[in-house]
């Protein structure tokens, strides 16, 4: 589950990290009303506009603007509140559709008074799967083009492996200080900000962290001026807090849908759509598809009670989407009897009436002869198999 900027601040400031301060906003008024807010409190006019969407390079897609009075301010509101804004990691690019904004942040000015004396560094915490470790990611050279400095020159970015028996250490953030060529209080602060950043992602379950820029101002002070934040799905029901900063709208609506429905559904790209019990014979099945021509449509994991009214479901959510030119259903017998679930796909496609792409069963494990009798006897335009190959070789002949 993805994050806002705000809400990622949010989180960030609980655990002791400091943070350019800003306040989010839905209206140009409310927007107005921010920035008096934020005058009283520090000593510039200059404040920040930035529009607030799950996607990063939101400056080179116009969606964050520095406003030096009140009129600017209002101007930026007005031109970013309800933009198409797109940007590198929207849906197609620069090229795509892009993302509606609904909300601003209106944060200070943390560049001010001294704009040269500032430096900006990236900061991100993950989990690299290889070593089973977390890792600290950071480099000297932060802001909006960091992915040509990993591309171009990546002896720039640093590593930081943390054990997981022993946890960040003080050796590893006075390391990860100095290699960002730091000292003084600039040095210090860095230490405890790395040091709260961690214990922030550990706390939360985390799966991302991404501090760019993560800014050294003309005091010394060090601050995450933006935020990228990851949680772990799996992890949620141990933070029901953070579960409700889910913003629905800035996700894919059907998956949104398959969510509500209990299943396991993520949206890809090609023309066969999956329906499975189990994510890793979904993976499996997304595999074969491949290897018969074909492209998985989506990963949608119906879980251990694929009955009539599940598997429909399952049917309606894979036939929004108007790529897919077949369906493989890979269901294991094991925790349902196959016989059952050859009975509710049955089931399913009466109620759906006419479905005009071919439908693939392959069902295995306990009943499944008996399973492959009733797809047969059905008299619907349902082709079964029992072998995963067989079903492979269907759907290659259906798509040829």
């Amino acid at each position: 589950m993805n994050l806002h900027e705000y809400q990622g601040k949010e989180l960030l400031k609980s655990y002791g990290v400091a943070i350019q301060e800003g306040i989010v906003v839905n209206t140009v008024e409310e927007a107005q009303q921010a920035y008096g807010k934020l005058q009283e409190e520090t000593n510039t006019e200059f404040a920040v506009v930035k529009a607030q969407i799950h996607a990063g390079g939101r400056g080179k897609g116009g969606g964050v603007k520095l406003a030096k009075n009140g009129d600017e301010l209002k101007e930026h509101a007005s031109n970013i509140l309800g933009m198409m804004l797109k940007t590198p990691q929207t849906p197609g690019g620069m090229e795509g559709p892009g993302k509606l904004v609904r909300k601003v942040l209106i944060a200070e000015d943390v560049y001010a008074p001294d704009f040269d004396a500032c430096k900006e560094y990236y900061v991100s915490i993950l989990m690299d799967r290889e070593r089973k470790c977390n890792v600290i990611i950071y480099s000297t050279e932060g802001g909006m083009d960091i992915e040509t400095v990993a591309e171009e020159t990546p002896h720039l970015v640093h590593k930081e492996y943390v054990d997981p028996t022993l946890g960040l250490l003080p050796f590893q953030t006075r390391k990860i200080a100095f290699n960002l060529g730091l000292s003084g209080q600039a040095f210090k602060g860095m230490t405890r900000f790395v040091n709260s950043l961690y214990k922030a992602f550990v706390g939360s379950d985390a799966s991302l962290f991404e501090i760019n820029p993560c800014l050294k101002t003309g005091d010394d002070r060090i601050l995450a001026v933006d935020c990228k934040v990851s949680l772990d799905d799996n992890a949620l029901f141990r933070h029901k807090d953070l579960e409700a900063m889910r913003d629905t709208d800035e996700e894919d609506p059907t998956e949104v849908e398959a969510r509500s429905h209990g299943l396991n559904y993520v949206n890809l790209d090609g023309n066969v759509g999956c329906m499975v019990n189990g994510a890793g014979l979904a993976m499996a099945t997304m595999d074969i598809i491949k290897l018969s021509g074909g492209e998985p449509a989506n990963f949608l994991d119906v879980g251990g009670t694929a009955d009539a009214e599940r598997v429909e479901k399952a049917f309606r959510i894979i036939l929004k989407d108007p790529k897919v030119k077949a369906i493989l259903i890979n269901i294991f017998g094991g925790i349902v009897r196959c016989d059952r679930v050859a009975s509710g796909v049955v089931q399913a496609y009466k109620n759906l009436g006419t479905v005009e792409v071919p439908i693939i069963v392959r069902l295995q494990g306990t009943n499944a002869d008996i399973a492959k009798d009733i797809i047969d006897k059905s008299g619907l335009s349902v082709r079964s198999a029992i072998k995963l190959e067989e079903a492979a070789a269907i759907v290659s002949e259906v798509l040829s």
